[in-house]
């Protein structure tokens, strides 16, 4: 097999979707921080969203097979916890397809800005928790749905 460019690389991951919300994928999220080659084995560097991330598994698991199935042979996966993830490394791009989706992006300011539903800025807080812990639960006073929202970490 002839190697593949890390660029190729990185779009084949960007392929990845992250299993607790598929709509964005691993890259979106800015969970991979690095692919290079080291001679022949190509070598991903993933950061977890946090240390008990019980996603991180499956994410090793859908990434070593995303690969794979584009022909890389010899693969390592490096777990990096420092510098630890924030949310300050989600793309753009991810950002909007969270609100398309339904959960507010996070905001360093410490709630979401608008209700991803009907732009409504009329918002309040129902639960600092939400279906995963890396989410809060927030409802629009304008049109009453209730989203998620991606906490600023």
């Amino acid at each position: 097999m002839v190697k593949p460019s890390t660029a190729q690389v990185w779009d084949w991951l960007d392929q990845v979707p992250d299993p607790e919300i598929p709509v964005i994928s691993v890259v979106d999220l800015g969970i991979i921080r690095d692919v290079q080659w080291q001679d022949d084995t190509l070598e991903v560097t993933l950061t977890p969203t946090y240390s008990g991330c019980p996603a991180t598994s499956v994410i090793e698991l859908s990434v070593d097979a995303a690969l794979r199935d584009h022909g890389v042979e010899t693969l390592t996966l490096k777990r990096q916890i420092a510098p630890p993830w924030t949310t300050a490394w989600l793309s753009d791009k991810g950002r909007a397809k969270l609100e398309t989706y339904g959960i507010a992006p996070p905001n360093p300011a410490g709630g979401p800005t608008r209700c991803p539903r009907c732009q409504s800025e009329n918002l309040k807080r129902i639960s600092q928790f939400g279906s995963t812990p890396c989410k809060a639960q927030w409802q629009c006073r304008d049109c009453l749905e209730p989203f998620d929202y991606f906490k600023c970490i």
